[in-house]
């Protein structure tokens, strides 16, 4: 599992075309790639399960916490984005709501692009 930032504060200004607004580089594909957008109430759940193919979960809006194959919880806010690898297992879940954008590809490489994040274990 690994941690990476796509706020605002990630992204650099882009004045090309006389526009005024801040990229914060994701991914790049030239292959199949499966996007989706969750939307987790309070109390949602993306159950503890091994992912088919390398994921990057982005999210938007919310909060609540990750875990990979160890039972350690991680905080995780808008602005954040987390990967894990084929067949790493894994679980979301919310107490507040969030919602996040999940792009699935065989071909993900998010050091390339996203700057890592240092994570803070939630509290047990």
């Amino acid at each position: 599992m690994e941690f990476y930032r796509f706020g605002q504060e990630t992204g650099k200004q882009i004045s090309k075309f006389n526009s005024d607004f801040i990229m914060s580089r994701i991914i790049q594909t030239e292959h199949a790639a499966h996007i989706g957008c969750m939307h987790l109430e309070a109390g949602g759940l993306i159950g503890y399960h091994q992912a088919v193919t390398p994921q990057l979960l982005l999210i938007l809006v919310g909060e609540g916490t990750v875990r990979g194959d160890k039972d350690e919880y991680v905080n995780v806010q808008a602005g954040d984005a987390v990967f894990w690898n084929k067949q790493e297992w894994h679980e979301t879940k919310t107490a507040t709501g969030l919602t996040a954008i999940v792009i699935e590809s065989e071909e993900l490489r998010p050091s390339l692009y996203m700057s890592v994040k240092v994570t803070v274990n939630a509290p047990e």
